[in-house]
């Protein structure tokens, strides 16, 4: 999963939403705080009988604006203020199968799939490092473990000092 969606991201392909936008009647203007904003979607989530995105929120501000930023791996909340200070919108995007592997490449996931993912990026690494290990142990492998090794992190190099 994660050398599909890392390759086809890097090409700008990322999966899609299907996005429903609601107006929320507000009581007082918000005020960009963290604990509101999330305490004013989990309320009208719930209301809505609808989980809260297992990622992260954050408050994105834009010049004199803000808006609320919740993601996961299954749906990303936005709330926003509107030029009416008793109104809000908030946006519920779900997301594409296509969607939800780059989210959860993204770490978006719930902590289960982190541990899931950090234990199979662990396992890749020693498998990469015993195959290197073997291949230098045998004599006729020796020159073309280290040349290819070599050549390996030399492009590695070039491509990152390159771009």
């Amino acid at each position: 999963m994660f050398f599909v969606t890392g390759a086809l991201y890097t090409w700008g392909i990322k999966g899609d939403y299907n996005t429903t936008a609601y107006e929320l009647d507000l009581k007082k203007p918000i005020q960009g705080e963290l604990a509101e904003l999330v305490a004013l979607a989990t309320k009208e989530l719930k209301r809505q009988n609808i989980e809260t995105p297992s990622g992260q929120a954050k408050i994105k501000r834009i010049g004199t604006s803000f808006k609320l930023e919740w993601t996961g791996s299954k749906m990303d909340i936005v709330i926003e203020t509107t030029s009416k200070p008793l109104i809000a919108t908030l946006q519920i995007k779900r997301t594409s199968w296509h969607r939800q592997f780059v989210q959860l490449h993204k770490a978006k996931g719930d902590a289960p799939f982190k541990v899931y993912a950090a234990t199979f990026a662990i396992a890749l690494l020693l498998l990469l490092i015993t195959g290197f290990i073997m291949a230098w142990q045998t004599p006729k492998l020796r020159k073309l473990t280290l040349a290819s090794a070599s050549l390996g992190i030399a492009v590695f190099v070039v491509m990152v000092a390159s771009s």
